[in-house]
């Protein structure tokens, strides 16, 4: 391949399709593992290149392989890149007033996917295009479920890495509180792992007026929560941090009667393993202990999220290197920690050495920190940053493919 092909000009000459495929998604938005709409548009985009389609048996992701034709001396294909665009959606209602709004109530994306996955399509387009002076194979991995339902896992579970088995990974997403154009990352992890804690606190209902007669679960309850938060503080060194968070709780039914249960739950989340299985430990042993000393029982269910992502060093150093010809010498920003959310693209670093960053989306006459961000009913992007992720993608498969991790 030739390294001094210009894609960031390749970039800007997908933008067009890039932005009608972005918009016929968003305006028809999908929740979940199950985006047949979504996955037939982006599956049209493609057609007619020379990709090898591969349906998940789980889900409706999919991944198309683009096999080049420079081969190496011994005659068969070198090294494999993957790059990932998720498509999902959330399920909120939008409040932005765009003509391509979405139409369907109570989904929104809110959280760039389509953007992403159309980003991935330009990308698909311009490296096809130049299939004959390709040195190895690229997988375009397009991922539904990211939004919490482990859609990455299922794919990989259905054997679609396996395939043609990458040596590097690579994603984008988009910030819109980063300035336009700015790509944001760091080495190492990058985001949390998700885990979601819940808990039953058992007692005695009975009259609240005579509270003697019956086992109280509510202080049990109550005191459990304050003794977590005091274990995070104390127990946690700042470090290597976890957040636990606990964001409901039911109980009751009358202002006059004391319950026989008391419902928790809420969010774990942590930068490394060790510090996951201690929380996790805690969790369970804090909780038992405590509904016990109350003489209640208690019932304790962890649900693992994703992993935590965590970004090779050599990926992140190729990503910032590449920002920084796209871009120019501010086309980088190090993320000074990392960020406590979630991205179950972390499965896929979990098996493959790879690397995954945040592209400014901000509108050049907005105020990035005061911008509605990810997840908020009113977010928005600078649609032409797009040719900036479509280029990002093109060049680190280019690099990758010529180069490996030099």
């Amino acid at each position: 391949m030739n390294a001094r092909i210009d894609w960031s000009a390749a970039g800007a000459a997908e933008l067009t399709d890039a932005v009608a495929l972005r918009r016929a998604i968003h305006a028809e938005p999908e929740i979940g593992n199950d985006c047949p709409k979504t996955t037939a548009k982006l599956k049209a985009a493609l057609a007619g290149l020379p990709l090898e389609i591969h349906d998940s048996k789980t889900t409706t992701g999919f991944v198309a392989i683009l096999r080049g034709g420079r081969a190496d001396a011994a005659g068969s294909n070198m090294r494999t890149v993957l790059l990932r665009g998720d498509m999902d959606a959330l399920p909120m209602t939008e409040e932005t007033g765009l003509d391509y709004a979405s139409t369907i109530p109570g989904a929104m994306h809110a959280c760039g996917h389509d953007a992403h996955s159309a980003m991935l399509v330009g990308a698909a387009k311009a490296l096809s295009a130049r299939q004959n002076d390709i040195p190895g194979t690229i997988v375009f991995m397009f991922q539904p479920g990211e939004e919490g339902h482990h859609g990455a896992r299922h794919m990989i579970e259905d054997g679609l890495l396996d395939i043609a088995r990458p040596e590097a990974a690579f994603a984008l997403h988009i910030s819109p509180n980063a300035p336009a154009g700015v790509f944001v990352g760091r080495e190492g992890p990058l985001l949390a792992s998700t885990d979601t804690v819940l808990a039953t606190i058992r007692g005695k209902g009975g009259h609240a007026a005579m509270p003697h007669d019956c086992i109280d679960p509510i202080p049990a309850a109550c005191e459990i929560v304050t003794a977590l938060q005091t274990f995070i503080a104390r127990r946690i060194p700042v470090a290597d941090p976890a957040v636990l968070t606990m964001t409901q709780f039911h109980a009751g039914s009358s202002h006059n009667i004391i319950p026989d249960e008391v419902k928790l739950m809420g969010t774990l989340r942590t930068l490394s393993e060790h510090t996951r299985e201690k929380a996790r430990a805690a969790f369970r042993q804090i909780t038992a202990s405590i509904a016990a000393a109350h003489d209640c029982e208690a019932d304790v269910t962890i649900d693992p999220g994703y992993p935590v992502t965590f970004c090779d060093p050599r990926a992140t150093a190729m990503m910032r290197d590449v920002a920084g010809t796209l871009s120019g010498e501010h086309g980088w920003s190090q993320m000074p920690a990392p960020m406590m959310g979630g991205e179950d693209f972390s499965y896929v670093l979990r098996d493959i050495p790879g690397a995954m960053a945040f592209v400014g989306v901000a509108s050049p006459d907005s105020d990035p920190r005061t911008n509605p961000p990810l997840h908020n009913t009113r977010m928005t992007i600078e649609e032409d940053v797009m040719a900036k992720g479509i280029a990002m993608h093109c060049t680190l498969a280019e690099r990758f493919l010529e180069r490996g991790w030099e």
